[in-house]
């Protein structure tokens, strides 16, 4: 099993306190280079314990960095861009329900 590093409650703070969300924790590298992901995703490279890990996540890159330098302080690598080529707008769009017409 692996362990997670953001606890759920840190998960669900994110979006109010930076304007980032976490698409996919302790990403492995064929997520890492899905495109199945929207174009303004990013790469975040951080070291715990002498292990790399990469997280997929949304956001600008300098509330990303806000956001994970206030977790791992130097720990932090880098912030790269992300292979994703669905348009920002559509990333989780649901078509809306047909309404009934009226006779």
């Amino acid at each position: 099993m692996t362990k997670t590093v953001w606890t759920p409650q840190e998960k669900d703070g994110l979006k109010q306190k930076y304007g980032c969300e976490i698409l996919v924790e302790r990403a492995k590298q064929d997520q890492l280079n899905s495109t199945q992901f929207p174009s303004d995703s990013y790469i975040v490279e951080y070291k715990i314990d002498g292990e790399t890990m990469y997280d997929l996540t949304r956001g600008t890159q300098v509330t990303l960095f806000d956001m994970y330098y206030d977790k791992f302080k130097s720990q932090l690598i880098s912030i790269n861009y992300g292979r994703g080529n669905i348009k920002p707008q559509l990333w989780n769009y649901s078509k809306p329900k047909e309404k009934k017409k009226r006779r």
